[in-house]
């Protein structure tokens, strides 16, 4: 069931939601609660912080529209109550590879003249 909220919440961003403050946004994870009665929704946004905040409350204040139009959508006995999340994991992966990277270049930088002239010597 969470994937069907997963892909109605994607469908519904891009095809039905009218609101100038929620940006680009992507739809990562959907659990629902034990008893289906919540679909914590993890949602990834772009942009700068400004941006990001405004996306996250545009999402919130249209969680009952959401809910309505899964409602409409899936047939269920009772329709989860919306609830939005920032997914900050890709941030978190940007910044860990951009972390990686620098420690492989100072590596690079820093072991690449002493090893060549270490080896050098110790052939002769």
């Amino acid at each position: 069931m969470a994937e069907q909220v997963k892909q109605e919440i994607a469908s519904l961003l891009t095809d039905g939601l009218k609101d100038p403050r929620v940006g680009f946004v992507s739809v990562m994870e959907v659990r629902m609660s034990p008893d289906l009665h919540y679909a914590n929704v993890y949602v990834s946004l772009l942009g700068d912080e400004r941006e990001k905040k405004s996306s996250l409350i545009g999402l919130r204040q249209a969680s009952g529209w959401f809910r309505k139009e899964i409602g409409s959508r899936i047939r269920l006995r009772h329709v989860p109550e919306i609830r939005f999340f920032e997914d900050d994991s890709l941030d978190r992966v940007y910044h860990l590879e951009e972390v990686i990277r620098e420690l492989h270049e100072e590596e690079d930088g820093d072991g690449d003249e002493p090893a060549m002239g270490h080896d050098d010597d110790s052939e002769e």
